[in-house]
């Protein structure tokens, strides 16, 4: 199985891209999200790889993060959810906004994606609740928290995966001095939570 390609980027046109790995060009679909963050063509790239074999092909779905890959998995899990509906949620929603969205229930936000309903939405939560999270190797490790900075909600995202409910994980962060890097955070926050 391929799990991961390196090369050059020859073609980028959303949602399929053409990656040079010394000579051979592999095909390979990627949500919006992995779009984002790739760079110009003829510039070196390395991508996450979930592999498909069909009767009738051979399909790569390519990624920028682990984390992203594990949650396209978890989400062709869910019965009604094939690649491209998996591949429309995470144009939508990154890894961490659908964790997020699914440990808060939050159905409007799952609604907004096209080709998710309500009752989609639904079995989203119910079948996707506590299996996503936020991979730590995939994360910054030493942000401090100042205005424009995300590590409050990156601690709050790996309190959640932890298993604290929103408003625990809340309340732990708010717990926190301003200036403190995530690794740091999420230490003091666990002993916050423990205490109480």
């Amino acid at each position: 199985m391929i799990g991961r390609l390196s090369g050059r980027l020859l073609e980028k046109l959303p949602p399929h891209l053409l990656l040079d790995v010394q000579g051979v060009g592999y095909e390979v679909d990627a949500p919006m999200t992995t779009f984002y963050q790739l760079p110009a063509v003829g510039e070196a790239v390395t991508l996450h790889i979930h592999q498909v074999v069909r009767e009738d092909a051979l399909l790569l779905y390519g990624f920028a993060s682990r984390a992203e890959r594990e949650t396209f998995r978890q989400l062709l899990k869910v019965s009604g959810i094939g690649a491209k509906i998996a591949l429309a949620i995470l144009s939508s929603l990154s890894a961490d906004e659908l964790a997020l969205a699914v440990a808060g229930e939050n159905v409007a936000r799952l609604s907004k994606v096209p080709g998710i309903g309500k009752k989609t939405a639904e079995r989203l939560i119910l079948e996707l609740r506590g299996k996503l999270g936020v991979a730590a190797s995939d994360s910054p490790a030493a942000l401090p928290m100042q205005a424009g900075n995300d590590a409050s909600a990156d601690i709050t995202h790996a309190l959640l995966a932890l298993g604290y409910n929103d408003k625990e994980a809340s309340a732990a962060v708010k717990t926190l001095p301003a200036g403190t890097k995530l690794e740091d955070g999420i230490r003091l926050a666990l002993k916050a939570l423990v205490k109480a």
